[in-house]
């Protein structure tokens, strides 16, 4: 479905992304991890448009590089940030139906609005201005407005950061509806390991750019390279 071909990006000197190569399946979910600054959130950037970039992406066996963002998010890829950016002044209902008018291939459809805000358990607070949330709700928010765009491929930049044990519970359990009830492709970045053993089906670690390996999550995250580059004391 999404396949990565000798993906290398540079900054001047630096070299964010290196020769990276992986494929990502349809109804997968797909992990991505690596120390700060291994190249992560670039990666993203690549995938999505908003940096030029040596190497290929193909989508549904579409050549993707070089594709404006909007272009890219029409065809059917949509992700959210590390930080979850909203329209203050705009209630939830507004925010999500922001991301269906413009993202979704179908034109402006309130009816899957409604859904979508039901889905993502923000129903009650639906007049709320988006300014007045809570991170998780924000979170919540983020989310609903990339499946506002009827996504075939959903990324999420590090969901957890920043949550509770409860609140990361509620995020995983919206992951897999999302996945199985909407039958949506999702690749994940995130640190916390354990979500990504029981999330993903594949896991891939990055290490400056460079895959340090890709596989079963189990796999990975017992293998030596990703513990020393990676998991440290913290994996024992």
């Amino acid at each position: 479905m999404l396949k990565l071909r000798n993906v290398t990006k540079k900054f001047g000197e630096l070299t964010a992304v290196n020769n990276l190569s992986f494929e990502v399946s349809q109804g997968q979910v797909f992990g991505i991890a690596g120390p700060n600054g291994a190249g992560k959130s670039t990666l993203y950037n690549l995938i999505s448009g908003l940096y030029s970039f040596e190497g290929s992406i193909l989508f549904n066996n579409k050549d993707i590089s070089g594709l404006q963002p909007h272009k890219i998010a029409k065809l059917g890829i949509s992700r959210t940030f590390q930080i979850p950016q909203t329209f203050p002044s705009l209630t939830i209902e507004k925010s999500i139906g922001v991301g269906n008018y413009f993202g979704s291939r179908d034109g402006f459809e309130p009816s899957y609005v409604d859904r979508i805000i039901d889905f993502v358990n923000l129903t009650d607070k639906r007049k709320k201005l988006t300014g007045q949330l809570n991170l998780l709700d924000k979170k919540m928010l983020m989310i609903g407005a990339a499946l506002a765009t009827k996504p075939a491929i959903l990324m999420l930049d590090e969901p957890m950061a920043g949550s509770n044990a409860k609140e990361i519970k509620s995020l995983m359990e919206l992951i897999k509806r999302i996945n199985q009830d909407m039958g949506i492709t999702i690749i994940i970045i995130e640190h916390f390991m354990k979500v990504l053993t029981e999330l993903t089906e594949r896991l891939l670690i990055i290490e400056t750019g460079t895959e340090i390996c890709c596989g079963d999550p189990v796999e990975v995250t017992s293998d030596p390279r990703v513990i020393e580059c990676y998991l440290g004391d913290s994996h024992d």
